[in-house]
């Protein structure tokens, strides 16, 4: 039964719903032993858009988002590893889990990320639509 949940990705950012779903993630690592795997996604800015003042648009603040979430795991006795990627991030969400060999996605239910279309199309709703492997959202 431990071999369940081998890779576990949680994609963060800076939101409360991230947060709350660390503690998801320290029980299902620990219980099942797995590889622990943070991603966060730069969010390329929209062409036609000002100097954007969302924070994920920054490389800077995401790599330390990123150190700052490992820390808070280390502290909890797990290991993990950071991605940063580019890109449209539901989209770089899935094809990290593929890439990794992913067994399970946890993530908070809403997350800074509503796509352009608005909050029936969230990355998490297409998150859920497009991903290789069962996804745990936690509300």
């Amino acid at each position: 039964m431990t071999e369940i949940f081998k890779t576990v990705l949680f994609p963060i950012d800076q939101s409360r719903e991230t947060r709350e779903a660390a503690d998801v993630v320290t029980n299902v690592v620990k219980k099942y032993s797995s590889r622990l795997v943070l991603l966060s996604v730069v969010e390329e800015p929209p062409k036609d858009a000002p100097s954007a003042d969302d924070p994920m648009v920054s490389p800077e603040v995401v790599a330390k988002l990123l150190s700052n979430a490992q820390s808070l795991f280390s502290g909890q006795g797990i290991q993990s590893e950071i991605l940063e990627r580019r890109g449209k991030p539901a989209f770089t969400i899935c094809d990290v889990a593929d890439e990794i060999g992913a067994d399970l996605i946890i993530m908070g239910c809403r997350g800074l990320g509503l796509t352009e279309e608005g909050a029936d199309d969230s990355v998490t709703t297409r998150v859920i639509n497009l991903s290789p492997c069962p996804v745990l959202i936690v509300p």
